[in-house]
């Protein structure tokens, strides 16, 4: 037994490492601050110079010539910037530990996960199902984030596939949530073995991104068309940066 407890330490060193070194590729700052055009995304707004951006010298005319004549130099205070307003994210990873996502699959899932909680922004939630959904990390906890990846890594897979109880416990998080936009990240296969249909607790979420295993998408597929979603295939851990970078932009 204690041999099989250093192998199952010495495993979860080994995922741990990889999930740490994936997590320096994963950009979720750049969801969070947002593109001009996306839903949620940043928009220019107007402030006083003294907070930084760049100088708004239509807003400020006034102002600078008044100063101009007074015989001094304007203060930031009197004059106006111009910056992108940072659209904040609240994110919730869901990951599907039933009998279907074991092995490889789980894996790769958990890494993923476990990196993104590295990066993730301050208000983020981890839920996992198989027939019930459980909260490892509620949307306002606190958690540290070392605490929170050994309990991703140490997932193991079995049970059915309860897809609308993940769901809707994923929104259930993400409706405390402060941000405005609001996304959940699903990693399964998506295809429910509780006979439980997940398309209306879907289509409650208000962003869905799924990474799906690529031997596996047509479930996944089918579900991001009905509930509004995006979904990609999810070939290993190493391609989690890319497709996180255009699903959420």
């Amino acid at each position: 037994m204690a041999l099989l407890g250093d192998m199952v330490r010495a495993t979860d060193e080994k995922l741990r490492a990889r999930a740490k070194e994936l997590a320096a590729r994963i950009v979720l700052d750049r969801a969070r601050v947002g593109q001009p055009g996306s839903r949620g995304s940043a928009r220019m707004r107007r402030i006083p110079a003294d907070r930084g951006g760049d100088i708004d010298i239509d807003s400020s005319f006034e102002a600078i010539t008044e100063a101009h004549a007074a015989g001094r130099e304007p203060s930031l205070e009197e004059i106006w910037a111009r910056d992108w307003a940072k659209s904040e994210l609240a994110i919730c990873l869901l990951l599907d530990t039933s009998g279907s996502m074991s092995g490889d699959r789980l894996t790769s899932s958990a890494i993923t996960a476990a990196a993104c909680a590295w990066r993730a922004p301050g208000e983020y939630a981890i839920v996992k199902f198989a027939r019930e959904a459980e909260i490892i990390r509620p949307i306002d906890g606190r958690r540290t984030a070392g605490e929170v990846i050994n309990d991703v890594l140490a997932l193991r897979g079995h049970g059915v596939t309860g897809l609308a109880g993940g769901l809707k416990a994923a929104v259930d998080q993400l409706a405390g949530a402060r941000a405005q936009r609001r996304v959940v990240v699903l990693l399964s296969d998506c295809r429910e073995t509780d006979d439980v249909d997940p398309v209306p607790a879907a289509s409650t979420v208000d962003e869905l991104v799924i990474l799906t295993p690529d031997d596996d998408v047509s479930a996944a597929e089918k579900l991001a068309q009905v509930a509004g979603g995006k979904w990609a295939a999810l070939s290993g851990p190493s391609a989690a940066p890319a497709l996180l970078m255009e699903l959420l932009a």
